[in-house]
């Protein structure tokens, strides 16, 4: 896929999920008649396509893999988009070392900096 492609894939695709994990009546539709929805969003579909809504995903979010399987509709005329049933962010508590690395930050590298001299 090349790049202006993938960003407006990206795009439409960001859009798809804020719909689907903040209106019911988005996720009823998109289960119902997938092709409308996603027009809605701005996913257009040739005639002859196939899609599928993947709604249980196992393992990691995985934007790259997404990519790629919508890339591969255009072959095999079948879409694929994993659209979860609510949004997969890790909850887990902040360690001490995570704290502080976000507080005063790890290390400072001037190159980093406009104004680094060391370069």
């Amino acid at each position: 896929m090349e790049p202006r492609e993938r960003s407006a894939f990206v795009s439409a695709y960001t859009k798809v999920l804020t719909a689907a994990w903040s209106d019911d009546n988005y996720v009823t539709r998109l289960e119902e008649n997938p092709r409308t929805a996603l027009a809605e969003q701005g996913l257009e579909l040739p005639a002859n396509a196939t899609v599928r809504i993947v709604r249980e995903i196992g393992g990691d979010p995985d934007l790259e893999a997404q990519v790629t399987l919508w890339g591969a509709g255009k072959a095999s005329g079948v879409y694929e988009l994993r659209v979860p049933s609510s949004p997969q962010i890790e909850d887990r508590e902040l360690s001490e070392a995570d704290l502080e690395a976000v507080a005063g930050g790890d290390s400072y590298c001037c190159c980093c900096s406009p104004c680094c001299t060391c370069t």
